[in-house]
């Protein structure tokens, strides 16, 4: 029997980090900024992912799309994310195993004690940069739902909100609804 090697040589590691997070034992991990972090949801934060998706959905059907918690991908970076919410038109191709976030028409966060930072800033910065064009920030700690819209180099060019719960917040279009935050 020979021993094992302590270390093996990656030519891609960007490539391995994301192979071995799809192939994580839970399948319920994401990487944020190269640190594999296990996502621990409670039943408070998959109610609001809920309540966000049961409001949206007429409009994600009008439009077409599907809104799911799959897989997003940020190429050339150690990040692999699972939104709240993610919602992506039917047409987009299939089989490429995680989505890219300019697929998408919006993306939803749902802040937990764990991971509200990241999904405030590191989340933020980075789905500005690969092109989502609105990302929902409902933040648990602070009491509050922040939409971000038109995304640029240096992140997000439009802010509305931080809003209270309980006061409506308004999903531009292709959406163009008002989202009831009372329940969150």
């Amino acid at each position: 029997m020979s021993a094992q090697p302590d270390s093996y040589a990656v030519e891609d590691p960007e490539k391995a980090l994301k192979y071995a997070i799809q192939h994580f034992k839970s399948n319920r991990a994401q990487i944020v900024e190269g640190v594999i972090k296990p996502l621990t949801l409670d039943w408070s934060h998959e109610t609001v992912a809920d309540s966000v998706r049961r409001q949206i959905e007429p409009s994600v059907r009008r439009l077409g799309c599907i809104s799911d918690s799959s897989n997003l991908d940020l190429p050339g970076t150690p990040n692999w994310y699972i939104p709240a919410v993610a919602v992506v038109p039917e047409d987009v191709p299939k089989g490429a195993g995680a989505l890219l976030p300019d697929q998408t028409l919006l993306i939803v966060e749902v802040t937990s004690e764990c991971n509200g930072g990241t999904d405030r800033a590191v989340k933020r910065r980075r789905y500005a940069e690969y092109g989502a064009p609105l990302y929902l920030l409902v933040d648990r700690q602070e009491q509050s739902c922040t939409l971000f819209s038109k995304p640029g180099e240096l992140g997000y060019t439009r802010t509305d909100g931080p809003r209270p719960f309980g006061t409506p917040l308004h999903l531009p279009a292709p959406f163009d609804l008002e989202l009831d935050t009372s329940d969150f």
